[in-house]
């Protein structure tokens, strides 16, 4: 257990929580040069956000329930030295299905590179640890550059286990589409509703749920892959839209799956593929030709797993490229 109030002879300053109408601005300015070397179109997006709603005064307080970023903010605790932000980090919520337990999501951990090596994250993620025991989480999540040993031998030593390495793939519209790699007769075609636990049996064989699911915040389950008529209702209010290409072997056996997930917000199509072991390097190669001989004249972002080394020629072939690997870590509370 770690207290609020740290004595100050450990480190230089004490930690607080986050006093969400009056540290907006200081910690948009802390993320933004803590994590300027890895911050994507979102994170920027999220930063400018943050500064937008830092002018909304007591309006802001009632909005922060309301918006995960506020609420995650929130949550959190900043570490001060003579009145200045220098350390941060959030606490929210994930969205899990509740059949896995209370699941929570550490974020945005931080300290000013002129403060670093004093533990101050440490004791920032001691306190959000204990906030999440104390309020009955079953385990939390946090993502970690791969190039990051400071931070993964800490949260190592606070007891976070490793799921898996993914690496974000980004193509734009202007890239060339080359003809398939491979000469191979497959029948694609879209997932009936009726497949749903074909693919979901191809998923827990390539995407465990100890391995990290199905990528950042979507753990393996079965209402990603049937989604409930609330979730399809809400998709279509929010014009999203999400297309399901599959191979099947001729006993009804799914052998790959390609969804692409669009709506009017987002800056890129986000796709998800996996692929049955034995043919890896060879049907991603056909529904990735197949979707960008359709649709090549779209952005599109692929969450990957870093360890599937069958794939890269495949990515590298269509004119993706490698953007950020992370690590994605788990803490199961005790």
């Amino acid at each position: 257990m770690v207290s609020l109030s740290t004595p100050a002879d450990s480190t230089t300053g004490s930690m607080r929580p986050v006093n969400i109408r009056t540290d907006l601005a200081a910690l948009a300015d802390l993320i933004e040069i803590v994590f300027a070397d890895s911050m994507d179109f979102n994170g920027r997006a999220a930063v400018n956000e943050m500064r937008m709603m830092s002018h909304m005064g007591i309006a802001l307080k009632l909005m922060a329930g309301m918006n995960d970023m506020t609420l995650g903010l929130s949550l959190g605790y900043v570490w001060v030295v003579n009145g200045r932000i220098v350390g941060n980090v959030s606490i929210y919520p994930a969205n899990y299905p509740s059949d896995l337990g209370s699941a929570w999501i550490i974020a945005n951990v931080g300290t000013h590179p002129d403060f670093r090596g004093r533990g101050i994250a440490y004791h920032l993620m001691q306190a959000s640890m204990d906030m999440i025991r104390k309020r009955g989480g079953r385990f939390a999540v946090l993502q970690v550059d791969a190039e990051n040993t400071v931070a993964r031998r800490l949260y190592e030593r606070l007891g976070f286990g490793y799921e898996r390495g993914w690496t974000t793939w980004r193509r734009t519209p202007s890239a060339r589409i080359p003809a398939t790699i491979h000469e191979v007769k497959a029948y694609i075609t879209r997932r009936r509703d009726t497949e749903w636990q074909a693919e979901y049996e191809l998923a827990k064989q390539v995407r465990s749920f100890e391995q990290g699911g199905l990528g950042w915040q979507r753990p393996l389950h079965p209402r990603y892959f049937r989604p409930s008529l609330l979730r399809s209702l809400g998709d279509w209010l929010s014009l999203r839209h999400t297309e399901r290409l599959i191979i099947r072997d001729t006993t009804e056996r799914i052998l790959a799956s390609l969804w692409v997930e669009s709506s009017l917000t987002a800056s890129a199509a986000q796709m998800t593929l996996f692929v049955h072991p034995q043919y890896q390097g060879l049907y991603d190669d056909v529904l990735l030709n197949n979707f960008l001989q359709r649709y090549g004249m779209t952005p599109l972002s692929l969450e990957h797993p870093a360890d599937d080394t069958l794939i890269l020629p495949v990515l590298e072939h269509y004119r993706f490229t490698p953007r950020r690997t992370v690590m994605h870590m788990r803490w199961e509370v005790r």
